[in-house]
Parts: C-alpha cells; sequence; structure tokens
C-alpha cells in the first residue's frame, strides 16, 4: 500500500509535466520547442553527427597524413571523414549549423539527405543553402512554422520591399520589385489571394510610391484602399480608359531619361538600356505599382465590339510588362483562373510575369499556367494545398527555385486603416487625377452620453 502511494505521489506530476508537454507541442509549438525540443535535438546532432554523416553517404576517404597520423598515435580504426561542422546557433525555430563540404562534396548531396537528416535529429524539416563554395548552411526547422504563422521580428523595410509571408525555412518571403519587377498571383475562392493583396497594399502605402488598382469586381477588393490609390477602375470600361494613360506616363518617363542622358529623341524605347534610377533624385518620377485584380475580366469578351476592346487591352498590358520596369511602373496581376484559353496574348503576358505565386486553385491547369514553365515539380506541391489552410501558396521565380509559404492574418479593417494614415504620401500626378477614387468621409464616432445619476437626498 505504501508503494502505491509513493508511486501515486511520483507519478501524479511526471503525468502533469507529461501532458502540459504535449499541450504545449500542440498549441504552442514555439514554446515546446524552446523548452523541450531544442535540448534534445541538440544532444541528438552532437552525439550521433559522425555517424549519421556516414549513413546519410556524405563521408571521405581520410588522406593519407590523417591515417599515418592515427596510426602512430593510436590502435582505433581509422573512420571516413564528415563535413567539418561550426558552432550550433539555436534560433526561435531550429537551428542553424554551417559545415565545409570535404573535398569531392557538393551542395546538391547534402541536400539529397535532408530527410534522412531530419529523421535522424528528430526536426520537422532540413533546408540547405550554399554561402560559398565548399561552405553549406544547414537550417533546421523544429516545428511546422506555417501552421501559425509569426513573422520575424528583424525586418528592415526597404522602397519597394514588402514581407509579406513566411517561408516554409522560417524565413521570410520579401516581395521585391527593385529585383522582380512583375508577379503573377493565383488563387481560387477563399484561398488567401486577397489577404496576400492586403498585404501588399498595406506595405506599400507606407512607402513613397503610386498605387494604381484594376479591380473589375466592381471594386469590392481595392475600393475600401481608396484613401491611398491614384487611380481605381472598377470595370472594364474604366480600365480600357486608364491603361492608355498608364502607357503615355511610361513613355513620358522614357523622354525624361532621353533628355537627361543625352540620348536622341528619335532613339527607340527597346534600345534605352537605362532607368529612372540613374536620374538625380529630385528628377526621378514616383515608382508606381499597378494592381491588377480578376485579371480574367479583361480577357472574357461578349461582342465582337469587346473582343477589339479586350485586344487592345492586353496589348497594352504586355507593353507594360515588357517595358514598364525601366521607368519604374511594375505590375501585380492576380486572379482565380489563368490560362491559354482566355484567348490571344495570354500567354505571352504570362511569359512578362517574372515572379510566381499559386494558392490552392481549382484545376491543375491553373497551376501549370503558373509554376510549368518556371518549376514542374512545384506543380504537384501547389496542387496538395489544402483548403483547411488559407494563405498557404507555393512562391517561385524564373531561376527555377520554388518555395512553400503562407500569408499571416491581416484583416480588411486594419489595412484600410493603414490606407488611411498614410493617404498624404499619394503623389501628385496630373494624369491620373481623373481617376482618383471617391474617398467617403467618415462617419464620427458617436460617444455615448454619460449618464446622470441623481444625487442622494441627505438629511
Amino acid at each position: 500500500m505504501t508503494d502505491l502511494a509513493t508511486l501515486l505521489e511520483v507519478g501524479g506530476p511526471v503525468a502533469a509535466l507529461g501532458g502540459g508537454a504535449a499541450y504545449a507541442r500542440t498549441r504552442h509549438p514555439g514554446v515546446y520547442w524552446s523548452t523541450v525540443g531544442l535540448p534534445i535535438s541538440t544532444v541528438r546532432l552532437l552525439s550521433s553527427y559522425g555517424s549519421v554523416m556516414e549513413a546519410c553517404g556524405l563521408t571521405v576517404a581520410p588522406s593519407r597524413l590523417r591515417v599515418l597520423a592515427v596510426k602512430a598515435t593510436t590502435r582505433r580504426e581509422v573512420r571516413p571523414v564528415p563535413p567539418r561542422r561550426g558552432f550550433i546557433r539555436p534560433t526561435m525555430t531550429g537551428l542553424r549549423v554551417r559545415l565545409r563540404l570535404a573535398p569531392g562534396q557538393e551542395p546538391a548531396d547534402v541536400a539529397a539527405s535532408a530527410e534522412r537528416l531530419r529523421h535522424a535529429w528528430g526536426v520537422h524539416a532540413v533546408y540547405v543553402t550554399t554561402v560559398k563554395p565548399g561552405v553549406v548552411d544547414l537550417r533546421l526547422v523544429g516545428f511546422d512554422v506555417l501552421r501559425q504563422v509569426r513573422m520575424p521580428r528583424k525586418l528592415r523595410p526597404d522602397l519597394l520591399r514588402v514581407p509579406v509571408a513566411l517561408r516554409e525555412d522560417a524565413t521570410s518571403f520579401v516581395r521585391d520589385y527593385r529585383a522582380v519587377p512583375h508577379q503573377l498571383t493565383l488563387g481560387a475562392t477563399l484561398s488567401g489571394k486577397s489577404m496576400y493583396l492586403r498585404h501588399l497594399v498595406a506595405g506599400l502605402a507606407r512607402q513613397p510610391v503610386a498605387l494604381v488598382g484594376i479591380d473589375c469586381k466592381r471594386g469590392v477588393e481595392l475600393a475600401p484602399f481608396a484613401p491611398r490609390l491614384s487611380a481605381l477602375a472598377t470595370d472594364p470600361e474604366q480600365a480600357a480608359e486608364l491603361l492608355p494613360v498608364l502607357i503615355k506616363e511610361m513613355e513620358d518617363r522614357y523622354d525624361l531619361i532621353k533628355s537627361r542622358q543625352g540620348i536622341a529623341p528619335s532613339t527607340l524605347d527597346e534600345e534605352i538600356t537605362s532607368d529612372i534610377w540613374g536620374l538625380p533624385e529630385h528628377e526621378r518620377p514616383v515608382p508606381l505599382v499597378l494592381f491588377v485584380d480578376e485579371v480574367a475580366e479583361l480577357f472574357l469578351v461578349a461582342t465582337k465590339k469587346d473582343e477589339e476592346r479586350r485586344d487592345e487591352m492586353v496589348t497594352q498590358l504586355i507593353r507594360l510588362a515588357q517595358l514598364g520596369r525601366a521607368a519604374g511602373i511594375y505590375l501585380e496581376v492576380c486572379g482565380q483562373r489563368f490560362g491559354a484559353e482566355l484567348g490571344k496574348g495570354a500567354t505571352m503576358l504570362r511569359a512578362q510575369l517574372t515572379g510566381r505565386v499559386c494558392h490552392r486553385v481549382n484545376d491543375e491547369a491553373s497551376a501549370k499556367m503558373a509554376l510549368g514553365d518556371i518549376a514542374p515539380e512545384a506543380v504537384s506541391a501547389a496542387c496538395a494545398i489544402a483548403p483547411e489552410r488559407p494563405g498557404l501558396a507555393v512562391a517561385g521565380d524564373t531561376s527555377g527555385g520554388w518555395s512553400r509559404i503562407r500569408t499571416p492574418y491581416l484583416s480588411l479593417a486594419d489595412a484600410a486603416a493603414t490606407c488611411r494614415e498614410w493617404a498624404h504620401l499619394v503623389p501628385d500626378l496630373h494624369a491620373l487625377k481623373p481617376f482618383r477614387p471617391d474617398v467617403p468621409l467618415q462617419p464620427p464616432v458617436e460617444t455615448p452620453s454619460p449618464v446622470v445619476r441623481p444625487r442622494p437626498v441627505t438629511d
């Protein structure tokens, strides 16, 4: 009886501790990793590094000098040499280890063994990045960071650079318009595409940038950001009027570059290799970002007259995508569906959009249209996105690289409030004034009148 009571006294706290750890691992994975997962994985890595590398085929035969030294000093067996390991650097989401590869090894050898390393050291994922020739970084992620998205705190804001999502390796996904000028973003209803767009608009609203929108859903997506928009078209008819104005703005900027650099006025725009960033700051036009939501609405036609207007608008979009970067005009094309069947010019427009972000789509053809020409293996990853994870997407570019990302939650009210707060940054572009959206006045906040209580009667 005494032994049973002692067992209950000891087992109670242990069971409570185990239950608390299980709860933290499910509900608060970051806390669990910092307190339990990090020490366990560090011990596993330190104690099994050599044997794991040998089992993964990441060792090489020792040099003759090493063999002679071992035989001369000890009688133990000469074992293969693994990559030289640097210091283990813990992070809030995992571990980082720098490896110096042995002669004859390449980063692809380590990347091919990433799944084995993940199981050997008990972490969620292992990612390999090349630092310089012969040196790679192992980023061990302790838990699924895309389940509860928390953006890194140390983010450096910069002009035309907006952190909008978190990568699966716990680094931030930054939309850099200077590096990737144009992008195609696809996503079905409730896939998180609108959330991605909100982060872009809210991030750019704080910067000295002109924001222009084409939203053929009567403006329901972009109209809440009207205080910060320089122009907004809410149907194909208005878009047909706005696009020529943007083309004229682009041509005027090319003329400015020509005059500043002494280029002859007869020189073709396509032959100019410089851009607005070579101009002095006081002469540099403000960068302009064009958001096109529901791009398929610009392609759909019902009559012959609509077909002529569609061809003209698509041609203008292609011109902006081909020549806009040097003039400081960038495109963000969004839609639920994008395919060659939309009509003439769809494939040509896609070819000019360097960046690709594909949320959950309703058909494989849309995923192939977004990612098939740059990273065919990413198509299956995009098709496997579950509806239970809105905001999850596959991002890639024409370099062939791709990764899973997820956008944190941002309410429409908060994004709209950010646009109202920074409305004073709307630049003065005379050509776009006719398209400036009407900003509704905010109703005054009614404060409840204080309740007048009768004074107590005192004798």
